[in-house]
């Protein structure tokens, strides 16, 4: 061989493709454990706004803004109410009060896609629970009183996300 060629030699380029290898396959957990923790993060977010704006349900409820049968708790009798809004009963103009721009969806739920099914609403991602339902068995009943993800898959703080 000529002294002035220069190049690799198919072993170096055979280590080197072994290294980058290992890194990539090392570099896979990490990927994974941070795209759970932005999914986690959407959840907490999701979970804060709903829940906020079911106590502002309830606030312009007692506030008298929005009308109340003897019979009912004042929470939202559906999650639909939160961003389709209510009228409001002490506008003159007969405006409506709206607690969410858009209901998010649970980032948690899977649902099987099957060709020419329509995806699931946002509201039917959701767990509800009713205000006579108890914390440790929740049901739904004629009001939502509180949201939980459906998923029991369990996050990385150790806790099913069905229990946030």
């Amino acid at each position: 061989m000529p002294k002035n060629q220069y190049g690799f030699t198919l072993i170096e380029l055979m280590i080197v493709l072994a290294i980058m290898a290992i890194l990539a396959t090392s570099a896979m957990p990490l990927r994974e454990l941070v795209v759970k923790r932005e999914k986690e993060q959407e959840l907490r977010t999701a979970l804060r706004q709903i829940r906020t704006a079911i106590d502002g349900y309830k606030q312009a409820v007692d506030d008298g803004r929005i009308e109340k049968k003897a019979d009912e708790s004042g929470y939202p009798p559906t999650l639909g109410d939160l961003f389709l809004g209510v009228p409001d009963i002490k506008s003159t103009e007969k405006r409506n009060i709206y607690f969410l721009r858009r209901l998010p969806r649970d980032p948690m739920f899977h649902e099987l896609t099957v060709a020419g099914m329509e995806a699931a609403a946002a509201e039917d991602t959701w767990g509800k629970r009713s205000y006579k339902s108890a914390p440790d068995s929740p049901q739904e009943g004629d009001d939502v009183f509180d949201v939980y993800s459906l998923s029991e898959s369990i996050g990385l703080n150790g806790i099913a996300y069905n229990e946030w």
